[in-house]
This record gives C-alpha cells, structure tokens and sequence, in this order.
C-alpha cells in the first residue's frame, strides 16, 4: 500500500483527490505516457507541441541552455500540458546545471573540502534558486555516492568524498534548501556509485560490498535521506550481488542492474529502507541498461521490477510501443501500472504542481531571472573557492611563488575538453597580471626516420624558472578512465615531468584529485576540485602566498600510496 498522508508526501485530503481524480482522467495511452521522462533539445514551440506534449510525458529535462530560452519552453510545456510536469535538471554544482548564465558554485567534493556542510545548502540553494525561476522544479541531485575507487571515472569531484558522514551531511543540507525553494529532490544513483573501476554508461557497473559493508556506507546514508523526506530516488544501472543473491537465491549469475532489479527495488530500497517517494531510472540508453535484456522487455519491466518512472528514451516512438506492448502481454501488470501512476502524480501533488497551476504561480515572472547570477550568488562561490582549495604537498618549500625569482614560467593545461580555452586564458591573465613571463608548452613533433633531437637539460634549465602544470582533466560519462597522457616520445619530451630536479615544478588539479597517482615525483600539488573562474582565481591568490590554503581533502589524495607523500 502506497501511505499518501506519510513519508515524503504528506499530502492533505484535497490532494489526495486531486491524484484520484487525475489518474481516473486518463486513458491507459496517457497513463502509460506519463511513465517516461524524455530529453528536450529545442525550445520551438512546434517542437514541445509535437514533439514533446504530443507524447504526453510526466517529465521532461533540458540540457543546459539561454535563461530566456529555458523560461520561454517550460512555460508553454506547463501551459498545454494535461498534467503538470516535472521540468528537471542536473543541479550538482550550481545553477549552470540548467541556465548558461547560470551561477557556478563547484563540484560537490570542492564543496565537501571546505569541511562544512553549511556549504551544501548553498549550494543546493543556489541551484535551486536558479532552476526554479525559469520555471525547473526538479533537481536530479544531490550525488550521495561514496568515492571508495580513486579508479572510477565517472565518480570523482561528482561526489562529497569517501567519508560517508560528510556524504550524508552534505546530502541533507542540500535536501534542506531544495525544500526550501520547493524543488524535488533525486538521492542518486542507488545502490550506490563508486566501489567499481567502470562506469554504467558504457556497461553495467557493479557494487561489490558485501550487506554488511553497504549497511554501513551507502545504506545508512540512503536510511537517512529517505527518513529526512527524499522524494524521489534515482536508480543506476549498477548490480549489488550481494543483496540480490540474500533476497532471491536463485537469482542468476549474469550481472543485472538496480533499474531491472525486483530484489534492489522492492527487497531493498522500498522493504528494508522504507522508501515510500517516487522511482526513477538513471538515463535507460546508457550500456548498463540496454545490455541486460532486449529493450522490448526492459522497458516494460523496469516499471514491472519497482521503478516508477523511465529516464530518457533510446528511440521515443518504439518505446512507446515497447511500453504498450509490454502491458498487453503481461510484462507490466495493471497492479504496478497503477502503483507507478500514483506515485508520479502524488510526487507532484507534493511539490504543489496542481495548486500552483491553479493559482496561477506555477510559471516564473521575467523578474524573478534577476536571481539568476546575482552578486549574492557570485561572493558565496568566491567564498567556497576561498574555502575549498588544497594544498596537498609542498615538500620543496616552493610556495609562495614570485615573479622576482620565478619569472618565466612553462605552463601546461593538461586535459581535453570544452571549458580549456576558458581555463588557459583565466589563469595566463591573472599570472600575468602579477608580472610572470607565461611560456605556454608547445607540442612536439618528431620525425621518427630520423635521429631525434630533445632539448638537453643545461638548456632546460637555462630558459625557464618554474613549471607548472594544471590538470583540467574533466570526469565525465563514457570514459574507461581520468588519467594523465603524455605527449613524450619514449617519456623523454618536455611536457612530462622528467625535470622535478632540474627546474623547480608544480601541479594543479582543477577536476580530479587523485593525480598524484600519475605525477608522484612533482613535489607540490594542489587540489582545487572545480575549474570555474572564482576557483582559477582562488589558486592564483594562494600559490602567491595572498591567502593561505584552507581545504581539507574530502578523500585520501595518496591513494593509499605512501611514497606519494614524498
């Protein structure tokens, strides 16, 4: 039995009637419809009139996009569709998660370095601030992983550390300020991401930890969220052996993810933890799901199995199908079409989508984007930069640098993705600015039918005084890791670090803090966890010795590994 009156809904007895009333309006093709959850990609209004309302969906999530785009789209979705949707995003590190103009606050392990958790309310409320005044209203966040794997690739500053504590601190001050600016909130990625080296985009990843060791981890911090008011859970493509053999001994030996798991959703999550919000997939094209059993089932049976609602769609139309299929053959039952269906419009109820329609509030005012990047929002970011960066090492007593005795400084962004250019530009200006001479690393190219020729290391020494090093080395899906390549023919080329003892060197990471692993001979490193402006700003200050280092590192940058401390 579904409790509507307890545990996260606590809906009245009006809206209670307004979810009956609702799901007995109607037809099993709407009903079916309102289970999935697709990516938008343009705000035309033919688009979310065809494209979208025409498929009739419970929610919908946009990628990062112009606030007054963003604005103009969610307010014709909740305009003309039937049932008040939930407009989402990936709120984890600020309001850029949703708007371009958005405030960037920083990844969720900066805001764990700064060793408070007040932290996380900000930014929970500044991401949510954002969101809703263009009209978002839900936030597929906070990230309650546990980073156990300094491997994982897709983990990482994603998370608030591997100390479950400040995981499940960090999680219920942002649960705090998303119910405060009336967002939902999505407690991901259950069971529970980081104990594996993979990652569930390009298969299915898998949490290792015996019941005993997931009681104490992951499963105390999901017990508490779900008991301080989670409203929905966000499920990953992961496998947990060890729950799924406890609950169905006979569970076969082939690896099946969370999202198609009756022992992960009904056993575990709703039976022994008491879940009693909403379920939604993480996105159904990743690996992890579709390699598990033909989609045609999937689909069906992802609700079947105890998800409530399926994220994203592999082809929209033949989902659909697969959906409808799925119910006409008796993969999904009317008994769990209707419990799912229940618990997508209570969620709403919840969030007083329907109230808010009828009052007339529940579309955002023009106005109300003046929040968006206000100058309040912008000082808490300097303030959690300031806060947040770490200095690891320094066992050569390099710091505080100055360009009086290091003044011509090679310089290497290391790392391949969009915001490079923005980062190289930010930190060449600001050393500039303090009278460096920035020597950006040139590539290297060597005719390999001829002898080569390096630079020697008498020439080396002569022309630069310091070398620095920023690994912006981004972890993102669909990547096997988030290590350091070198382009150095037979590791003897100028941008590997072969000259710690020649030409004094440091290393900053701006989005992985386990890169000692790669550079143990660099003698001082720093951690700084985001690769945003007010970050940038904050190294630059710190390493010229205008403000002291405060970080505290939210996981163990040594990876376990003595000698790196050296």
């Amino acid at each position: 039995m579904i409790n509507l009156k307890g545990n996260p809904f606590y809906l009245s007895e009006n809206d209670i009637q307004w979810v009956m009333e609702t799901k007995e309006s109607l037809s099993l093709e709407e009903k079916l419809q309102q289970l999935f959850f697709p990516i938008g990609y343009s705000a035309n209004e033919d688009y979310l009139k065809y494209e979208i309302l025409g498929r009739g969906p419970g929610g919908m999530m946009f990628r990062a996009g112009n606030k007054a785009e963003i604005l103009s789209a969610y307010s014709y979705l909740q305009k003309n569709a039937k049932v008040p949707m939930f407009l989402s995003a990936n709120l984890e590190a600020g309001g850029d998660g949703l708007i371009v103009e958005g405030t960037a606050f920083g990844k969720q392990m900066q805001v764990a370095a700064t060793g408070n958790p007040q932290e996380a309310y900000r930014l929970g409320l500044i991401s949510c601030r954002e969101a809703r005044a263009v009209g978002g209203n839900y936030a597929f966040a906070p990230v309650v992983d546990i980073d156990m794997n300094y491997h994982n690739p897709i983990t990482n500053v994603r998370t608030y550390g591997s100390d479950k504590e400040m995981v499940k601190r960090c999680g219920l001050e942002y649960m705090r300020a998303a119910k405060e600016c009336e967002l939902a909130v999505s407690i991901k990625h259950f069971p529970g991401d980081g104990v594996d080296e993979t990652d569930q985009h390009i298969l299915t990843s898998v949490n290792s930890l015996s019941c005993e060791e997931w009681d104490e981890t992951f499963g105390d911090v999901y017990k508490t969220l779900i008991d301080a008011g989670a409203l929905t859970t966000m499920i990953g493509h992961i496998a947990m052996p060890a729950y799924q053999k406890r609950f169905n001994p006979e569970h076969p030996n082939k690896l099946m993810p969370a999202s198609l798991s009756p022992e992960l959703l009904q056993n575990l999550l709703r039976e022994q933890l008491g879940f009693n919000g909403m379920i939604i997939t993480d996105a159904s094209p990743m690996v992890g799901f579709l390699c598990a059993m033909d989609r045609e089932k999937s689909v069906p049976y992802c609700i079947e199995a105890g998800c409530d609602m399926i994220l994203f769609n592999k082809e929209y139309d033949e989902d659909l199908a697969f959906m409808k299929k799925g119910y006409e053959t008796g993969i999904l039952s009317e008994e769990r079409l209707d419990e799912a269906l229940t618990r997508i419009l209570a969620t709403k109820a919840a969030m007083k989508l329907h109230t808010k329609r009828e009052n007339g509030t529940l579309i955002p005012k023009e106005e109300d984007m003046n929040i968006i990047g206000c100058d309040e929002h912008l000082q808490w970011a300097k303030e959690c930069a300031d806060k947040s960066v770490t200095l690891v090492k320094d066992t050569q007593n390099l710091l505080p640098i100055n360009p009086q005795k290091h003044k011509r400084v090679l310089y290497e962004i290391m790392g391949e993705c969009e915001s490079e250019s923005r980062v190289t530009k930010r930190f060449f200006e600001k050393m500039e600015a303090e009278g460096f001479e920035m020597i950006p690393y040139e590539k290297e190219y060597f005719d390999f039918s001829k002898p080569m020729k390096f630079e020697s290391v008498t020439e080396f020494r002569d022309k630069y005084d310091l070398v620095i090093y920023i690994g912006n080395v981004e972890n993102a899906s669909n990547k096997t890791t988030n290590r350091l390549n070198w382009h150095a023919p037979y590791g003897a080329g100028n941008n590997i670090p072969w000259f710690v003892d020649v030409v004094p060197t440091m290393f900053i990471s701006l989005q992985n803090p386990y890169h000692l692993l790669d550079v143990p001979m660099v003698k001082t490193y720093i951690n700084a966890y985001s690769n945003h402006d007010a970050v940038i700003d904050a190294v630059v200050d710190k390493i010229l010795g205008k403000s002291e280092f405060k970080g505290v590192s939210p996981v163990d940058p040594f990876c376990g590994k003595e000698y790196l401390a050296y």
